[in-house]
């Protein structure tokens, strides 16, 4: 019997209507669910563009400097959502996020979810002064559009922070199985946007089938 499994799928695009990365993010996860089983694999779903999560303020930083039974009224208020969004990413066994490139890096709306979720009382903690990761065995798919072409090997690929930073984060949380997707030159013009999305397209669907 397989084992059940839980995908945690996160978009942070700012469009509602005609988002490339949310496109791709529904081909992706319908393939999977159909390469697992409708009863054997389950999907959390949180829209963080339509829905973004609060930036983390004062109350928040004092809730995470303070032992859980000390803590106020306010603090616990002010954490509780870190708490609902830790929950689900050690619930899931994979994530895929879709993340459009935003000025050459991730969405505000993004790096406020992470923000929220990179804590040393859940997500990492120290031993012998040196940060691990909760979340090893874990994977994670990063679905990225982009207007440009910012890969390997071009004139632009020294400005692309998107990849490196998530890479980064990821790791610091335990997570080392990190795969990127790429659909760009999404504004070359119909045929070469054309092509770009069908071959992410391709690709996520051969994903899909083993991931």
């Amino acid at each position: 019997m397989t084992a059940h499994r839980t995908l945690l799928h996160i978009d942070s695009s700012a469009r509602a209507q005609g988002s490339y990365s949310r496109q791709l993010t529904q081909v992706f996860v319908q393939a999977w669910q159909s390469a697992n089983g409708v009863n054997a694999a389950s999907v959390i779903y949180r829209d963080i563009g339509k829905t973004p999560v609060p930036a983390i303020d004062e109350t928040w930083a004092a809730a995470y400097e303070t032992e859980p039974e000390a803590r106020t009224g306010e603090m616990k208020a002010a954490i509780a959502l870190s708490d609902e969004l830790l929950d689900e990413l050690f619930a899931a066994d994979c994530y895929v996020f879709g993340v459009p490139m935003y000025n050459l890096t991730i969405p505000a709306t993004l790096k406020a979810y992470i923000d929220q979720v990179v804590r040393r009382d859940r997500t990492l903690e120290f031993i012998n002064g040196k940060p691990q990761g909760r979340l090893k065995g874990k994977k994670a798919l990063v679905i990225t559009t982009r207007k440009f072409n910012y890969r390997e090997g071009t004139d632009a690929a020294a400005r692309n922070f998107l990849e490196p930073f998530l890479k980064a984060i990821f790791k610091i949380m335990g997570i080392e199985d990190v795969t990127f997707v790429v659909a760009d030159q999404l504004a070359a013009g119909d045929e070469v946007r054309a092509a770009s999305l069908a071959q992410a397209e391709a690709e996520l669907l051969t994903l899909a089938q083993h991931w």
